[in-house]
């Protein structure tokens, strides 16, 4: 999985953080001590950490993941980060 997006509100910028969807690599949200839930009315999945996004990104970038981009979405903060494949 080289893509992964992470994500909290502005207001909560002190986490918990979204680090993936119910897809995501589960080496990497188990590293990330994530868990998985699933809010009422949705019918998909996300993982949540604690940890305020700053921790989230020290520690993906020690698994070779770089942040391509960030962006806010309303109150949302969003990173894209990119892990490159080795073939």
């Amino acid at each position: 999985m080289p893509y992964l997006l992470i994500s909290t509100q502005i207001r909560l910028e002190s986490g918990p953080t979204n680090v993936g969807d119910e897809f995501s690599d589960p080496e990497v949200m188990n590293y990330l001590g994530a868990r998985k839930t699933t809010m009422l009315g949705n019918n998909f999945s996300e993982y949540h950490v604690d940890d305020p996004p700053r921790v989230v990104l020290d520690k993906l970038e020690k698994w070779g993941f770089r942040v391509l981009a960030m962006t806010g979405v309303g109150q949302t903060l969003v990173w894209c980060l990119h892990k490159e494949l080795v073939v």
